[in-house]
């Protein structure tokens, strides 16, 4: 019998012997394998048959660990959730109260019974709803705007539920607009989805330099910034240009809102200069002219050749005229062949006619003031003419002129310190012009 101390040699030289063995039949190939392997730090362990090892098992350690601290933030307590939901086709108010976490009763009660609250039910599809609940559901505040730009309210009191509508705070912000003229001024705009009546102040804001019917040119181009109004965060109208570029045939003009101390709104140059002359170009924003202002023209009605001192505009019956200038009317009536007319008196020397016309405005009459750009009539063909039109004349002295070689008088200017707060002003929107201007050509929006 052997001796168990003799069991660990024997073991080790039956090994050798093996591993001897082994290595006796290896190729050229498998000897390059072991060598990479032994000098790889690897080792082959064998593990004679019918023997075996003693693993460790594993041991579960389980620990208790402390739940940690969750601090509350102030006024956690009273606060509620704010969720927003849009009225979707077919909906009742039940419901978008209920995609809301709305669940009250005595809420749905309520707006049943007041009378101010119950306009709640006269849902439109799209339309923004916005509650505050609490973690059980219960109505705490609520908010709609209604269809005429107030807002209704619906808030929580002690004492219950109570409802009120009024003015809704706005919140103004600035946008951007760049497009370029490929077939008209409004198919551009339209494709940079600016809205009309920015579009329509575009116009008005560089009529004094640009005749949008006749000026235009493909690949015109310009830029925009603009006030868009915001109530909790949706559009509800637009507000006026803060700043404008137009290239126009390759000129350049920059317009820029000035505000001044006493409320008075106008647009200036970039070094302050009134942009818009003491009177427009055009009595209409858009129109046609038919007979220009010359000394010898054949009279369709009298059939005979005569000077024709003014500008004959053709548009449709009842397109609105606006006043050139700010000035006292003189005159407001029937006038020979002139028909139903208004004579201007502007400043100085100046004074405007505006002839054939099919009405006059309200409060139109012999001593009455009218700002620029102020409808006064609507187009007509009252007195000599053929058609309907607009005569138009640009007087100095009483005597006419042609309105479109004419020198106009420029607007009024800013004061010394008036111009340092302008420039300082419109600072900002500058950049914010450049960087719509500068948009690279593939971004522009181009109407066709």
């Amino acid at each position: 019998m052997f001796m168990a101390a003799q069991y660990p040699r024997i073991l080790a030289q039956r090994l050798r012997a093996s591993l001897r063995g082994a290595i006796s039949l290896l190729s050229p190939g498998q000897w390059l394998a072991v060598a990479v392997l032994a000098f790889s730090g690897m080792a082959a362990f064998g593990v004679a048959p019918d023997s075996t090892l003693d693993l460790a098992l594993p041991e579960a350690v389980t620990r208790s660990l402390p739940h940690p601290t969750v601090a509350a933030l102030p006024g956690a307590d009273a606060a509620g959730y704010w969720r927003e939901e849009r009225v979707q086709r077919g909906d009742t108010l039940g419901r978008v109260l209920s995609r809301l976490g709305v669940d009250d009763p005595d809420a749905l009660k309520f707006v049943h019974a007041d009378p101010v609250a119950r306009s709640l039910y006269q849902l439109k599809p799209g339309k923004p709803l916005r509650v505050e609940t609490d973690a059980e559901g219960r109505l705490l505040a609520l908010r709609s705007l209604a269809g005429n730009g107030e807002l209704l309210s619906l808030s929580r009191t002690p004492e219950g539920l109570s409802a009120s509508i009024g003015p809704a705070p706005t919140e103004v912000q600035w946008k951007m607009a760049a497009g370029e003229i490929r077939s008209s001024l409004f198919a551009a705009a339209d494709a940079a989805d600016l809205p009309d009546p920015v579009t329509r102040q575009l116009a008005d804001v560089f009529e004094g330099d640009i005749d949008f019917y006749h000026d235009l040119r493909r690949g015109d181009r310009f830029a925009v910034v603009y006030e868009m109004r915001y109530v909790d965060g949706e559009p509800v109208g637009v507000g006026r240009i803060i700043a404008a570029e137009f290239v126009n045939d390759g000129r350049t003009f920059r317009a820029f809102l000035w505000r001044g101390a006493d409320g008075y709104e106008g647009y200036r140059t970039e070094d302050g200069s009134a942009l818009r002359k003491a009177f427009l170009r055009s009595p209409m924003e858009f129109s046609r002219i038919t007979s220009g202002f010359t000394q010898a023209r054949f009279h369709p009605i009298l059939q005979t050749w005569r000077a024709h001192k003014g500008i004959d505009y053709a548009a449709p019956m009842g397109t609105p005229v606006r006043a050139t200038a700010d000035g006292k009317v003189l005159f407001a009536g029937v006038q020979n062949g002139y028909g139903n007319v208004i004579h201007i008196q502007h400043q100085g020397v100046f004074s405007t006619l505006y002839a054939h016309l099919s009405a006059f405005a309200p409060d139109i009459h012999p001593g009455s003031h009218v700002a620029q750009g102020a409808v006064i009539a609507f187009v007509g063909e009252t007195g000599w003419a053929t058609g309907p039109h607009l005569h138009y004349e640009f007087r100095v002295n009483n005597e006419q002129q042609n309105p479109d070689s004419v020198a106009l008088p420029n607007g009024e200017p800013l004061t010394p310190s008036e111009t340092a707060t302008f420039l300082a002003g419109v600072a900002p929107a500058l950049r914010q012009l450049a960087l719509a201007g500068s948009s690279p050509r593939g971004l522009l929006a181009a109407g066709e």
